[in-house]
């Protein structure tokens, strides 16, 4: 008679699997303190005493079956403790008669196969494995659990409105303030394409604007390169009311000046010239003799 599992081992591994399943229907683990799932682990429980009280009433009837000797056996077993059995059962050999009566009526080249059990832990993996496997695709396919798409688009959700609320509440840079890195290029190229294309053209070649990459500037308010083109991005330009206040008029913050700034600043300085014979247009303004930045 073999033995059986006691309750304190059962009610971990039930409540382990009602936390899985939870978890994988609610992504979260706020279900923890719900009365649904207390409710459920409470029922649990009791199923688990209830199915162990069966379990002692037919091992009661089968005890009364057993010779003396195998009661005696059963008996010496049962005050082993349960982790040690586990462990004894792991390199337990088999005597010669349990040999003779698992041997299969086949072999080869003189080679006798036997009918052995497998180990209950590589049984109870292949179980629980099963379980998992049909949890899991029945989550997949019923809830949003371990779904890409849908974790991408929370992700991008917290991390927009996690950048929203630091953009809200950080000092935005201002014309004193600013400052050039070449780290900014990149994005200020994105702002540039975004907002200043359609006038300055492609790289700054100009257009409806004027050339950026060129030394002829039409407002020179500032003595800095940088500092002008942040000026002009956030005030724009009385002589022109096509270049609007990109910065006053709240269509960009202080983060994206100083970003589109570095990239003016980029093409122009660090860049060649894009001339008209190189499809940029004609040099408006007066040549500038700008100071270095400090």
């Amino acid at each position: 008679m073999k033995r059986r599992t006691p309750a304190y081992i059962n009610i971990p591994i039930v409540l382990g699997l009602l936390i899985i399943v939870f978890y994988m229907f609610t992504q979260t683990s706020d279900f923890l303190s719900t009365k649904f799932f207390l409710g459920t682990a409470l029922i649990s429980i009791v199923v688990v005493f209830i199915q162990g009280a069966i379990g002692d009433l037919i091992e009661n009837e089968k005890f009364k079956k057993l010779t003396d000797t195998e009661k005696a056996t059963y008996l010496a077993e049962k005050k082993v403790p349960y982790f040690q059995y586990l462990w004894n059962g792991a390199f337990k050999s088999q005597s010669e008669k349990e040999e003779k009566d698992i041997l299969i009526d086949h072999g080869f080249d003189g080679i006798m196969e036997l009918d052995n059990q497998l180990p209950k832990w590589w049984l109870g993996l292949f179980y629980f494995g099963v379980a998992y496997c049909i949890l899991y695709v029945s989550s997949y396919f019923l809830t949003d659990f371990a779904h890409p798409y849908k974790e991408y688009e929370q992700e991008y959700r917290e991390q927009t409105a996690a950048i929203n609320e630091y953009m809200a509440t950080v000092t935005q840079p201002t014309i004193e303030t600013a400052v050039f890195s070449e780290d900014n290029v990149e994005a200020g190229k994105a702002v540039f394409e975004t907002n200043c294309v359609s006038c300055h053209g492609e790289g700054g070649k100009g257009g409806i604007g004027p050339n950026l990459t060129d030394n002829f500037w039409i407002n020179q308010p500032e003595k800095t390169l940088f500092k002008n083109v942040f000026y002009m991005v956030e005030n724009g330009s009385t002589n022109n009311p096509t270049m609007q206040a990109w910065g006053k008029n709240g269509v960009v913050s202080g983060f994206e000046i100083q970003q589109v700034s570095a990239y003016v600043y980029h093409i122009n300085q660090e860049q060649a010239p894009i001339t008209p014979a190189q499809g940029g247009a004609a040099p408006q303004g007066t040549e500038a003799n700008w100071e270095k930045a400090k």
